[in-house]
């Protein structure tokens, strides 16, 4: 199994920067994707940023530029910096991994993709 908890999180004005970090635990020799997703209240849990287990990385949309995930191997952490946030960017934020290799690291996109989550990290940017 593997354990997965966030931090990081905070309010902080439109414009202003956060790195959240997700720190894993128990078998996380055997993980090949993890992912970064947030959810707002009465919306959807969509995926922010994906993460192959090589370091490779696939941003959404709407944080291309702004936003840059990094996983350290050597101290089991994923890392998630935000910069420029924007008040949608308001949303409790989240870490996931999934150790199943078929289909591919990128074709991990929602949230029934991901077997580990953690509980979360609240982000709140206002203007």
């Amino acid at each position: 199994q593997v354990q997965l908890m966030e931090s990081g999180g905070g309010s902080v004005q439109a414009g202003g920067s956060l790195r959240l970090n997700c720190v894993a635990s128990g078998y996380t020799f055997s993980t090949y994707c993890m992912g970064w997703f947030r959810q707002a209240p009465g919306k959807e849990r969509v995926r922010v940023a994906t993460i192959g287990h090589w370091g490779g990385t696939d941003y959404t949309g709407s944080v291309a530029g702004r936003f840059s995930a990094s996983l350290d191997k050597a101290k089991n952490t994923l890392y998630l910096q935000m910069n420029n946030l924007k008040p949608e960017d308001t949303a409790m934020y989240y870490c996931a991994a999934d150790f199943r290799i078929a289909g591919g690291c990128w074709s991990r996109v929602t949230q029934t993709d991901f077997t580990y989550w953690g509980q979360g990290t609240q982000v709140t940017v206002s203007s």
